[in-house]
């Protein structure tokens, strides 16, 4: 059983308007997330999307080639009935994040620290209105409420779809500063996750390529650049 798939039994997907935004249709019939709730997507660009991964379907259904449909039934069924505690747990990011913890040696990587991750807390600074202080050492040191406040607003503000982006945006980067930084194009989604894998790389270089760390690595990197779309596409 564990090897069972659903099969194709529609011959044309369509995109239809509908209360609250888009579905998508199946020979007239109307697609329903694995909760059973009606799959009301924001926008029409999100539902060519889903609707595409569908009529893309071959004899079997396969969920693990139609991104866009499992994180439109992530942000259904599970963020909207959840949203405030997604939304706080995503904000506790910023009171360890990434960016703000630095090495205590060697100099050139607190240098290469510095010059990636500085302009990234700067953008947060002036376009997000919160400063986070980078520290030295991996203990915690606590952010100043005033700027974990306003970042937690932020994500709060987000709706079910750009919450369950933003979600991936964050625990892959490891950063509420670079999630917000993809979502809100402060540079290109690829050059954000390059950033944001300042530390790996650092250790590539030293230690060398390790195949297996390499392809869990990719996999993270498509999610990340998959959230992005998501994201750009529920607004």
């Amino acid at each position: 059983m564990s090897d069972w798939k659903p099969k194709r039994f529609w011959k044309e997907s369509a995109v239809v308007e509908t209360d609250g935004g888009f579905t998508v249709e199946l020979d007239g019939r109307r697609v329903k997330t694995p909760a059973k709730e009606g799959l009301v997507l924001p926008t029409r660009t999100m539902a060519d999307a889903v609707a595409a991964e569908w009529d893309a379907q071959d004899k079997e259904v396969d969920p693990a080639s139609m991104p866009f449909t499992r994180s439109a039934n992530a942000a259904i069924d599970k963020v909207r009935i959840q949203h405030a505690e997604v939304a706080d747990m995503l904000a506790d990011y910023g009171d360890s994040d990434l960016l703000c913890y630095r090495a205590t040696h060697p100099q050139e990587l607190q240098n290469r620290q510095s010059a990636e991750w500085d302009p990234a807390l700067d953008w947060a600074a002036a376009t997000l209105s919160a400063r986070l202080v980078p520290v030295a050492g991996v203990l915690h040191i606590p952010q100043a409420d005033p700027a974990l406040e306003t970042l937690r607003a932020r994500v709060h503000a987000l709706d079910s779809f750009q919450l369950a982006a933003f979600h991936d945006l964050v625990s892959l980067s490891g950063s509420l500063i670079l999630g917000f930084a993809a979502a809100m194009d402060w540079r290109e989604p690829d050059e954000i996750w390059r950033i944001s894998r300042l530390d790996e790389t650092w250790q590539i270089e030293q230690w060398g390529h390790d195949d297996e760390a390499h392809a869990v690595a990719e996999t993270k990197r498509i999610a990340f650049l998959h959230a992005k779309r998501f994201f750009d596409m529920s607004v």
